[in-house]
């Protein structure tokens, strides 16, 4: 009963309208008024201490680098160094966003910021070169979402603080599965696009790719001391998003001198709004997520997914599941703080190791970004890319399916998780 009204108070207030963090507060609420244990002081001191965690800094300082990365240029001069390297094959401007996106999760890692760099920068020459306008803005918004499978993940953030599983960990497994979901979009890319008509941008001298990749070096470095000094235990996750926001400032303001003061104080100010939803959130799902320890609700799920428990590989094939219906309602963060302390107790007396869940959870949240009729990233390629609704979903599917599939790969042999996982180690 505990589970009826946990899911049914929350859907009743978001059906309301209510914001997702309040609609988490009273859920909450509704399941200690049914255990008779109400107590508004038990439901403060959950919204604190949700808040007050040292590992959440990381966030604001990885958002806060990817404004910076937007605002001084290291993004158009990644976009321009893989037009220079593979921009004059057909379907070249597919293949750069592709790089480009592979490049900038390992900078940023938010799917939101990435999508909007490159909507802004490629959607416009895709559609001045001929391409399909709606496979491109699919293409963008489908290659958007790899930021948050690679490091520096904001999602493994968020799913590590949730429940409590290795940040280090998650980053370092990250690594192979996002380099799947690009090599995905190579191939999805490759089929859709090899009948187009696009105009074939003219091969760059050698001379040319080399002013490119020297403008963008600055760039590259930063993925290397971020995973370097991780694997290294030179410093936290937390640490490593302090750095990432310094060298991204930095670079922006001194050696490509495209960093403003006027910029700084905007990308501060956008990273101050967008810090503070992502922290109420947080806040009030520990709120939940406390009640749902309380009730026992992975209990009783637990009987729900008992056929499945001798087998991990069909348990997770059905989580994976039920995590896509989610995906297609609930936003990419309030999935990740509702469903991590539900499922996660069960995988772990499964025996599923928890940092190959929280791979293929974030993944499959990720993907939840690009599905409609929710998906944040869509509404971000429409918006930027001045593209309609309609035509980035029409765009989008060939590419979401290979995602999907690259999911439920590694659902299938989580090997190919955890192999690549000791080699990063």
């Amino acid at each position: 009963m505990t589970l009826t009204v946990f899911l049914g108070s929350l859907l009743a207030a978001m059906a309301l309208g209510m914001p997702i963090a309040f609609a988490l507060l009273v859920c909450g609420a509704a399941l200690m008024f049914f255990m008779d244990q109400f107590d508004a002081q038990i439901l403060a001191q959950n919204v604190i201490s949700g808040a007050d965690n040292y590992v959440l800094m990381a966030v604001p300082f990885f958002i806060l680098a990817g404004e910076f990365m937007n605002a001084g240029g290291l993004s158009k001069r990644i976009v321009d160094m893989a037009n220079a390297w593979v921009g004059h094959i057909r379907g070249g401007l597919g293949y750069v966003t592709i790089v480009s996106a592979l490049i900038l999760a390992s900078l940023s890692g938010s799917a939101v910021a990435d999508t909007a760099a490159l909507a802004a920068l490629l959607i416009p020459m895709m559609r001045d070169a001929g391409y399909n306008t709606a496979r491109s803005a699919g293409l963008v918004a489908s290659a958007g979402i790899i930021a948050p499978v690679i490091p520096p993940s904001i999602g493994f953030i968020i799913f590590g603080v949730a429940g409590s599983v290795s940040i280090t960990k998650l980053f370092i497994a990250g690594i192979f599965p996002g380099m799947l979901m690009a090599l995905s979009l190579v191939l999805t890319w490759w089929w859709v696009s090899r009948r187009d008509a696009a105009q074939i941008r003219p091969r760059m001298s050698v001379v040319q790719r080399l002013t490119r990749m020297g403008a963008g070096v600055w760039a590259l470095v930063l993925p290397v001391i971020i995973v370097g000094g991780l694997k290294g235990g030179i410093f936290t996750p937390t640490e490593a998003g302090v750095v990432a926001a310094f060298y991204a400032l930095v670079v922006g303001a001194f050696v490509y001198r495209e960093l403003t003061p006027a910029k700084i104080y905007h990308a501060l100010l956008s990273t101050a709004k967008t810090t503070a939803v992502v922290m109420f959130l947080v806040a009030a799902a520990f709120v939940s997520a406390y009640l749902i320890t309380v009730a026992d609700i992975p209990g009783q799920l637990k009987v729900i997914f008992a056929p499945f428990m001798d087998s991990p590989k069909l348990l997770m094939a059905v989580m994976m599941l039920v995590v896509v219906l989610v995906g297609t309602a609930l936003d990419f963060i309030p999935s990740v703080l509702i469903l991590t302390p539900v499922m996660l107790p069960i995988c772990k007396e499964a025996g599923i190791d928890p940092v190959y869940f929280g791979v293929l959870f974030i993944m499959n949240n990720a993907i939840g970004m690009i599905t409609p009729p929710v998906g944040v990233v869509l509404n971000v390629a429409a918006g930027v890319g001045k593209v309609s609704m309609e035509e980035v979903i029409r765009g989008v599917w060939p590419f979401m399916l290979a995602e999907t599939a690259v999911l439920f790969l590694l659902v299938l042999f989580p090997e190919l998780v955890l192999v690549p996982m000791q080699w990063f180690r």
